[in-house]
Order: C-alpha cells, then structure tokens, then sequence
C-alpha cells in the first residue's frame, strides 16, 4: 500500500505537467489566427479586433479535386500535384526529396511504416499518406474561431495541416497574412508564422512613420511645396489658398496620412502622400492646377470621353495625366497660363 503523502502529492504532480504541456504549446510560433481588415465594414467586430462573434466556430475539411472519377486531396505532400510538375530541374529535384522526407516521416510516426525516400516504388509502399486515401484525409480538419490556434509542428497531424495551409488545401486560411490581404476575397484566417507577419505587419508603420517624417520636412523648410502637395492628394483641394495658415495643412496632411482623411486605407494614404512628395514642383503646381479648373469648370468632360479647355474648346487628353502632360508642352503654355491665372487668382483670393 502506498504512502498516504503519495496520493497527496499524485495530484499537483500531473497538474504540473499538463501546465506544462500547455505551456510548451503556446510557445509554438505557428498559429492560425483571425484575419480582419479595420477598414472593411463587418457588422461592427471590425471595431474589436475580431473576425466573428464569440463562441463562433469556422470547421473545414481538407479540399480535395476529383478528376475522371479520381480523387486527389490538397495536401501539399504529394509530388505529383500540378504545382510540383510546373518545377524544372534541381528546384522540382529539391521538392520531391523535400515531400518524400516528410512523408517518411509521417509514415514512420503514425503507421510504423518505414520507406527509404531514394526507393523507385516509394508511393507503392506508402499506406496512409497516399494522396486518395480517403479514409484518412476526411479525417483532417480544422475547426478556428476568434482565439488562435497552435499548430506544434512535433505533432505528425498539425504538421500535416500546416503543409495543407501552406498548399491552399483550406479555403478558410490564407498561407501567411500577405496572402490574405492580397485576396479580393480574404479569408477568415491567415497561417501566422511570427517573424513573416511580424514584417509585413511592420511595413506599414514603416510607411507610416517615413511619410510622417517627409511632413515635418516640408513644414519646417518647404511650405509651398507641402500647400500645393496638400491640394493633389486631398479631395477638397479647394480648402487651401496661399493665405491657409501651415498649421492647418499640416494637421490635415496629418489626418490623411494616418488613414482618418478621404482615403480610409491606411497604407494607399501613406504611400499617395510618399508619392507626392517625390513628384517635381512643376509637375505638383500643374496637377493642383488642373484638379482646381476641374472643380470650376475652366477644363470640362465631354461625352467623347476628352477632356476640353472651356475657352478655346482644345481637346487636353482622356484623363488627368493626359491633361498635365499636354499641358507641359511648351507649345500649350497659352492655355497653361490662362489656367494659371484664373486658379491663382482664387487661391490668392
């Protein structure tokens, strides 16, 4: 019979454990997480970060192509997917011996079935990764909602669905988040591998900070620069005259910047400013000029699809990089310099 101090202390001892366990897991750096975007509208969980209600599952099973009555799944382990057959060379040689490797080892570790990755009849001795072994793809799943989940790849069934991810085997997940966002259709889930998503998270504060940066160059030794900057990316060009105080340009550039102006997208604002800043003088004070004449009729569309000047009824182009082109033309400067006149004389107004 057992001490009584054993059973005591039985208890806290496997307690432990699992914490452990549970511990080691979460320091997985391979998880399927939400994937949201802030800017697209989703019943108001936009606003909280997350992708569905609480308590709210998503399950997939792993997709599969039939073909002439023969079931192929998606798995990313098979050597003979269309993808690997795109390959030439050593890049398709690599591949295979990569898929054969893992294979192997999934063998080895959930069917004691031990194959040599060199043998010529490889896929013949192969018993349950088969790509149409049926009985045992229907069986993987994944089941996300708004709490992320681990993958820990010393797992033989998490590294299976993780190779399926990373070969589009689940509608739901995305293979990494540049994946996602690149979707017209993003999904509900993206495969986060921490330093990737980590950099492509990182790209727009990136962005961000460096258009911020261009800003307080401009206000401190480029004003004219910044005003007429201000009147090309903002769609209320109109706002600003020479007479607007540099304060509120740049308080409204720093509004555009962040995403919070007329373009929601936060990374499209930064990079439209970043561009802008980039953009000569003459070219910036001819494109404010024009977006101007627009607003007051001095250049006008027709339903030819042209753009005219509204004195002379000369046909400028198609669209606004037509215009400013054309009107850069040495030999256009009389309508530039009439359209110069009237635009400065309201921003001087």
């Amino acid at each position: 019979m057992l001490p009584l101090f054993l059973f005591f202390n039985l208890k806290p001892t496997i307690m432990s454990f699992t914490q452990v366990i549970t511990k080691t897991n979460k320091k997985s750096q391979i998880k399927i997480k939400p994937y949201f975007d802030p800017s697209v509208s989703n019943m108001g969980l936009e606003d909280y970060g997350i992708t569905m209600f609480d308590g709210v599952k998503h399950m997939e099973q792993l997709a599969c192509i039939e073909r002439n009555g023969i079931v192929r799944y998606v798995t990313g382990l098979n050597e003979f997917a269309p993808a690997v057959k795109l390959l030439t060379g050593e890049a398709k040689d690599a591949k295979v011996k990569q898929i054969r490797t893992i294979v192997a080892d999934l063998e080895k570790e959930l069917a004691s079935n031990i194959i040599e990755i060199e043998d010529k009849d490889f896929w013949n001795k192969v018993t349950l990764l088969k790509p149409n072994n049926m009985e045992f793809w229907n069986k993987i799943e994944l089941k996300c909602g708004n709490e992320p989940v681990y993958l820990d790849l010393s797992d033989p069934y998490d590294r299976i669905k993780y190779h399926a991810i990373e070969a589009g085997g689940f509608s739901l997940v995305a293979k990494s988040y540049d994946d996602a966002r690149s979707q017209a259709v993003p999904p509900k889930f993206y495969l986060d591998k921490e330093e990737d998503t980590a950099m492509i998270r990182t790209e727009y504060k990136k962005l961000r900070n460096k258009a911020y940066s261009e800003l307080q160059k401009l206000f401190d030794k480029n004003s004219s620069k910044l005003f007429y900057i201000a009147k090309v990316v903002d769609t209320h060009s109109t706002l600003y005259k020479k007479d607007t105080p540099n304060d509120i340009i740049y308080e409204n550039m720093d509004t555009y910047i962040s995403g919070n102006g007329v373009e929601t997208n936060k990374e499209r604002a930064a990079t439209s400013f970043l561009d802008a800043c980039k953009t000569n003088m003459e070219t910036l004070k001819i494109r404010a000029i024009v977006k101007d004449s627009v607003f007051f009729k001095h250049i006008v569309n027709k339903s030819d699809g042209y753009i005219y000047h509204n004195d002379t009824n000369a046909a400028l182009g198609r669209n606004v990089s037509d215009v400013v082109e054309y009107l850069k033309n040495p030999l256009h400067e009389d309508i530039l310099n009439d359209l110069i006149e009237k635009c400065e004389k309201f921003w001087n107004s």
